[in-house]
């Protein structure tokens, strides 16, 4: 999952160390219409659906958190 979450990542922001960053959002290096693709690309590749009440910024914050929200959604 981890390779497939990573070339997604790298696809939407060829520039971001996603590896490193543990403040995605926080720090603005992923901005609102990089969410909105994210969202799209990963629920068409997962097979989950990323609702509203998932937006939150610790979500996708770091790989990690996104590895996380991931395989909460498949369960």
């Amino acid at each position: 999952m981890k390779e497939q979450l990573m070339e997604i990542l790298k696809e939407l922001r060829p520039d971001v160390d996603f590896e490193n960053e543990k403040a995605l959002v926080t720090d603005g290096i992923l901005d609102s219409f990089d969410i909105v693709s994210l969202v799209g690309e990963l629920n068409a590749e997962f097979s989950i659906s990323i609702g509203v009440d998932d937006l939150e910024p610790e979500n996708f914050d770091t790989v990690e958190a996104m590895e996380a929200l991931i395989n909460d959604l498949s369960d």
